[in-house]
């Protein structure tokens, strides 16, 4: 092997190790570091210089190239056992299969070149040809597909196969391929190495393809969860709207008959009758009692859904804490009022039955001129935050409709849900921003 060879493979070894770090930090949603290039690089150079005349075609370093490539998505990185395979058989296949398509085009081209001063420079430009077409390929990846810690992830199944599929019938080329350019090219020859280009660069487009097909299907997943979910949330808010006409009737009703209920007991007074009277007035505040709901902000229909939910954190051993009151014409539907507050209520009631100390819930809301601000603070276990889920994607979408926005904070022991609301706009604007 001459210095030019020579300089050529370890140019190659290191931009491809160079780009397998950085593509699958991108993928995984992990900040790379210095330190692990170098690791993966030493092993890599390690592992060729091992297996380069055990294996034709390299298909023995290919293999170990996988395996410590997932070693380091696994244990450097930290990433789930999936997402690191996955990860590492597109980084390896996307390779393999841009330099193998350069190679054919070199075994097309370049056998006519050999012995011309501009070979170099020709084998020089394959190689930067082979890591812009690589380049190229990480980058619609990465545009297409994320293997971070969110809704993709419990799909990745569907993607790991066909990669698995990819990788093995791009080894079968390389068995089937060489690694020598030829001094002459036959027709027979010729004819082989298009075929082998054509199948190659299928190979990407099918990556891509599949990749981009993934994205669609997680995609729909998520829309068939949310519907799933907007389908249940509605179903509930219906039975709090019920509830709230009910009351909003029997109070009707008690009040439309309190001056009958006044009457009889000024009766009694009159008539010295104190025991009837102290138990006729028991009677009424008894029916007062079971019209009124333990919390008053305005709305029925968020009354209703704060007794209800509030009640089930109490029996968790959960307090509550309410300090809100809606305006009375704020323009806010109660549909949208109770995808807030019940979406908002489940999260906290669930994040403190996971916490180990004290268990609260604090609700606050204030009107600041044009907007109105909701604030749900609860305690939480001290792990990280999960991603964001539907409930706070629906909590999201309501904000959006009336031109305002939701943020989240974690500290400590404490979660925040902060949702902004413009409570100014007209009619229209509202409707022409439902999603």
């Amino acid at each position: 092997m001459d210095l030019f060879s020579l300089g050529l493979d370890v140019f190659c070894l290191t931009g491809q190790s160079l780009m397998h770090i950085l593509f699958v930090g991108r993928l995984t949603g992990r900040r790379q570091k210095i330190w692990r290039f170098a690791v993966y690089l030493l092993l890599i150079g390690i592992t060729e210089r091992l297996f380069s005349r055990l294996a034709p075609a390299g298909i023995l370093p290919i293999g170990a190239q996988l395996l410590i490539l997932y070693g380091m998505n696994r244990f450097a990185m930290g990433n789930r056992p999936y997402a690191s395979c996955t990860a590492s058989l597109l980084a390896i296949y996307i390779s393999q299969l841009s330099f193998g398509i350069i190679n054919s085009a070199e075994a097309l081209l370049l056998p006519h070149w050999i012995g011309n001063p501009l070979l170099y420079p020709m084998l020089l430009l394959a190689t930067l040809a082979a890591f812009a077409v690589c380049a190229s390929c990480y980058a619609a990846v990465l545009k297409f597909l994320s293997l971070t810690e969110d809704y993709q992830t419990p799909y990745i199944g569907l993607l790991l196969f066909p990669g698995l599929f990819f990788f093995a019938a791009e080894l079968y080329i390389l068995r089937t391929s060489y690694s020598v350019l030829p001094v002459g090219l036959s027709l027979a020859q010729a004819g082989k190495h298009i075929a082998l280009l054509f199948l190659q660069a299928l190979g990407l487009g099918a990556l891509l393809c599949t990749v981009y097909a993934y994205r669609r299907i997680c995609h729909g997943f998520q829309t068939q969860a949310a519907l799933a979910s907007l389908t249940q949330a509605a179903q509930a808010q219906k039975v709090y709207i019920r509830e709230a006409e009910t009351r909003y009737e029997q109070t009707k009703a008690f009040r439309h008959d309190i001056k009958n209920h006044l009457s009889v007991l000024s009766g009694l007074l009159h008539t010295g009758n104190l025991d009837e009277s102290k138990a006729y007035l028991q009677k009424l505040e008894t029916a007062s009692a079971a019209l009124s709901l333990p919390y008053q902000t305005g709305n029925p229909v968020a009354d209703v859904l704060l007794g209800e939910k509030l009640g089930l954190a109490k029996a968790h051993g959960i307090t509550a804490e309410v300090s809100v009151v809606l305006p009375k014409s704020c323009g806010i539907d109660d549909f949208d009022l109770c995808v807030i507050f019940a979406n908002a209520l489940d999260n906290a009631i669930q994040a403190c039955q996971l916490a180990a100390e004290t268990k609260s819930i604090h609700i606050v809301g204030q009107q600041q001129g044009d907007f109105f601000m909701l604030g749900f603070e609860n305690t939480c276990s001290a792990e990280p935050l999960p991603p964001i889920g539907i409930g706070l994607s629906n909590i999201k979408r309501a904000a959006e409709k009336y031109g305002g926005a939701i943020s989240t904070e974690k500290t400590d022991r404490y979660f925040r849900l902060h949702v902004l609301l413009n409570i100014s706009l007209p009619p229209e604007r509202i409707s022409a921003q439902k999603p």
